[in-house]
């Protein structure tokens, strides 16, 4: 058993830094996905005289992100069989090819076909990209998972930030359907490029001078499956703490440009200009927060989320009232750190607590919780501010409409704390004895 431990020193060390980097491509590409809005008034001036609700943009848009948090609940054993290089190679294929069908679907006027590469195709190939490389990067890097996952996850917020300018800059030169098919191939190619990099440690490596925790368990050991964490209490209580924090940063999200007109009164183009840079402190976030929690601890890391979150939630009604525009811009962007920050830490917690063989495919099912939040937290903040903005007299003050909103997510804040306490780490992360009957 000691052999597994053999470190395998003259070529595995130095390599491993390449994975971030085949990781990163994957996820810049696949996180554009995020600045889609960009194509909203484009497309639909293909596409007018549909409600809303019923747009291409809209539902386009929508079924992307659902079939990206399905695809990677029920993909990532199918990643985990086949391994990071094959997965990351299909959510090229997937996510390139939807795009230029989509190109196509905008080109010819058929929104049949704008809904099946955007929305299905594509949102398959982001559940499989987002994932591919998550179990892969916390075997290379025992000794800084955090640190790994948040880089390649910092890529996913960064992806958002570049298309949303490369988006608007290729339109104006090459029109909304051809923008689409070139980015679409761009895209792939990238993402080939980035799954040629990404690979499996060998098995029993470790990195140089560097040995297991005490409490460890040998590695051929490790590693409950899908099925088994689930059969756990710690998962749920991961479910909800990661749904917790994504509620609380998307609610503010979702209306973030319009709570800073009518609280602040700033124009659209200030507003967007602040969302921008909220946009990189998200991604920042995600590599500072998981880094810091390789010393931290993922436990401590999340309490310190929600205690520091459930004050500024509370506080940034007060600054609105005082009209504190500095204080309650940087309350946003600290926010909006611990928000990338909470996507980019889960997948270490995971490792640390299930172990590292099958992560990719328990943090896919965990991924359902973002689903959830995406739906959960614009409700609560946008409903909410709605209802006391109709109860408003005409020509009355918007500043205390997002009072209670605010206050709501404050006390899901609270509840997360109390759900950091409960955490414990499994008595062995070996695979459970069946029950008997």
């Amino acid at each position: 058993m000691a052999t597994s431990f053999r470190p395998r020193i003259a070529h595995s060390t130095p390599r491993r830094w390449l994975i971030p980097a085949g990781a990163v491509a994957v996820h810049i590409c696949i996180g554009s996905v995020y600045a889609w809005s960009t194509f909203n008034r484009p497309i639909q001036a293909i596409f007018p005289g549909n409600p809303w609700w019923f747009s291409p943009p809209y539902t386009t848009f929508t079924m992307a992100l659902m079939l990206l948090g399905l695809s990677a609940a029920f993909g990532g054993p199918w990643v985990e069989r086949k391994g990071p290089r094959a997965a990351a190679t299909a959510a090229a294929l997937f996510f390139g090819t939807g795009l230029v069908i989509g190109g196509v679907g905008l080109a010819t006027k058929h929104s049949v076909l704008v809904f099946l590469g955007m929305g299905i195709i594509s949102g398959i190939g982001c559940g499989l990209g987002y994932i591919a490389p998550v179990s892969t990067l916390v075997r290379w890097f025992p000794d800084r998972r955090g640190m790994a996952t948040g880089m390649a996850i910092m890529g996913f917020g960064g992806g958002a930030f570049l298309a949303g300018y490369l988006n608007v800059y290729f339109m104006a030169r090459l029109g909304v359907a051809r923008t689409m098919i070139a980015l679409g191939v761009a895209y792939c190619i990238v993402m080939l490029a980035g799954a040629r990099i990404l690979r499996k440690p060998p098995e029993g490596w470790k990195p140089t001078n560097w040995n297991p925790p005490p409490h460890a368990v040998p590695p051929e050991k490790q590693g409950l499956t899908r099925n088994d964490a689930l059969r756990t209490v710690q998962f749920y209580l991961l479910w909800g703490i990661l749904f917790i924090n994504v509620t609380a940063g998307i609610g503010i999200l979702a209306q973030a440009s319009p709570m800073m007109q009518d609280v602040f009164r700033k124009t659209p183009v200030e507003a967007a200009a602040v969302v921008s840079l909220i946009s990189l402190f998200n991604a920042s976030g995600r590599f500072f927060w998981a880094s810091l929690s390789d010393f931290m601890g993922r436990r401590n890391t999340y309490t310190l989320f929600f205690v520091v979150q459930f004050a500024l939630f509370l506080l940034i009604p007060r600054l609105a009232a005082a009209q504190n525009w500095i204080l309650f811009e940087a309350s946003l962007l600290v926010v909006f750190t611990m928000y990338g920050g909470g996507f980019a830490t889960i997948p270490a917690f995971l490792a640390d607590l299930f172990g590292a063989r099958n992560v990719g495919a328990i943090h896919g099912v965990l991924l359902t919780a973002w689903s959830a939040a995406a739906v959960a937290g614009p409700v609560i903040i946008t409903e909410l501010s709605n209802r006391a903005k109709a109860a408003l007299a005409p020509g009355a003050s918007r500043i205390h409409i997002y009072d209670q909103p605010l206050a709501v997510l404050a006390a899901l804040l609270a509840a997360g704390f109390l759900l950091t306490l409960l955490v414990k780490p499994l008595a062995s992360v070996e695979r459970p004895e069946p029950v008997k009957t």
